[in-house]
């Protein structure tokens, strides 16, 4: 296959964290490591808790090279979760200002445009017909259909005109690459692409970063978690999750000293949660700030589970939350809530246990029961996660496959 030129566009690079910049971080070192040229195209730092250097201020385009990867970064309009406008403002300032960083980019082969937001995939098109390239649409997830699902996009004429962008966005790509087989399914049946089009990227880990570890004391002693058997939620507290499940298990559990609970992370929910385990009083939820993602390994270290939430509702079916992998890497058992194609992959892995989605009694047992077992069981199931991964899901498996989809034209 000769050598391409790859331009990512992107609303979140790193050092934003989150699974989408980890996952076209990984990409973007795939493709380099094939022999392919890449370039990025973002914003500037601004997503949970990364923030702006002096270097960005009072500038509207900032040039760096991160990691090896040369990256053009552009403006964006800053603003506090809340109000839709307020979100769509954010969205739009960058389908703007990202026009400037893909002129000074070098002209590609393929631009590589990740959505949501599905609005960025505006820019990607009339960029990609004046300069006559064509471009991926990266789904991560299915935009507006998980909005209106979580009751944050109620606006029956933005559902509507978001659809129809949706689907132009589908019939004019090249390839459509989806997170998920679920994702990947919905977008062949709105039969606005060739299936064979359809390519299949899944989030994916880096074994390298995330590694077993022996418990770290220093960490213990700091949370104040010596001699109790944790139980993790690590990343993003949105609305998706349905985080409540995690405190009702633990008010269920409060008379077992032994179990505490540790979510990880930040979010929109996040000060919500913090008052209602502060309200019903629970000092088995213990909450930490957002980690870099190099120390995850360490928190996981002391976990005796990992668990892994999401809502009741048909399109959380398809979905396969990206936490799941590093846990596994680091060899720690999950606890998935939900249903599903996550739920088939922890069964098929045997890395866990699958509990219905928003059961905090079947969660409270699923804990209970990992409390309990013996070493041996842990380790043993620990152990076949960490095997499914080594042979399904590390990055260099993935952009292998996803390569071999473009070089057969789809």
């Amino acid at each position: 296959m000769k050598t391409m030129r790859f331009l990512f566009l992107t609303q979140y690079y790193p050092p934003e964290p989150g699974a989408a910049s980890l996952r076209l971080r990984a990409m973007a070192h795939q493709l380099m490591r094939h022999g392919h040229q890449v370039e990025v195209v973002t914003a500037f730092p601004h997503h949970l808790g990364a923030q702006r250097t002096r270097r960005h201020r009072g500038r509207l385009f900032f040039s760096e090279v991160v990691e090896g990867v040369p990256v053009i970064r552009t403006w964006i309009w800053i603003v506090p979760s809340g109000r839709l406008w307020r979100r769509l403002l954010n969205y739009f300032s960058f389908v703007v200002t990202s026009f400037w960083g893909l002129w000074r980019a070098r002209r590609p082969d393929y631009i590589i445009v990740e959505s949501p937001p599905l609005f960025l995939g505006i820019t990607a098109y009339i960029y990609g017909k004046i300069r006559r390239v064509p471009y991926i649409l990266s789904v991560s997830d299915l935009w507006p259909e998980s909005a209106v699902a979580l009751g944050l996009v109620k606006n029956r004429h933005i559902i509507r005109w978001s659809q129809k962008l949706e689907f132009f966005l589908y019939r004019h790509a090249r390839y459509v690459s989806g997170v998920t087989e679920g994702i990947c399914r919905s977008v062949e049946e709105t039969q606005m692409i060739d299936p064979r089009r359809v390519l299949f990227f899944p989030n994916g880990v880096d074994t390298e970063v995330f590694r077993p570890l022996e418990p770290s004391r220093e960490l213990a002693e700091h949370l104040g978690v010596q001699e109790k058997h944790v139980f993790m939620y690590p990343g993003t507290m949105g609305y998706a999750q349905g985080l409540e499940v995690i405190l009702d298990a633990a008010e269920m559990l409060r008379d077992r000293p032994e179990i505490v609970f540790l979510l990880v992370g930040e979010g929109p929910v996040k000060p919500s949660l913090m008052a209602l385990a502060e309200g019903r009083g629970l000092s088995n939820v213990r909450f930490e700030e957002l980690q870099p993602f190099e120390r995850m390994s360490l928190y996981f270290s002391l976990a005796r589970g990992v668990v892994v939430p999401l809502r009741r509702h048909k399109l959380f079916a398809g979905a396969r939350p990206s936490k799941v992998f590093p846990a596994w890497a680091a060899k720690v058992p999950i606890i998935f809530v939900g249903e599903g194609e996550m739920a088939r992959l922890v069964e098929e892995a045997g890395g866990g246990l699958v509990v219905p989605p928003e059961d905090a009694a079947g969660l409270a047992m699923a804990v209970d029961f990992l409390s309990r077992i013996s070493d041996y069981e842990w380790t043993e199931m620990a152990q076949s996660g960490h095997n499914y991964v080594l042979q399904h899901y590390t990055w260099d498996i993935i952009a292998d496959r996803w390569l071999k989809g473009i070089e057969s034209g789809g």
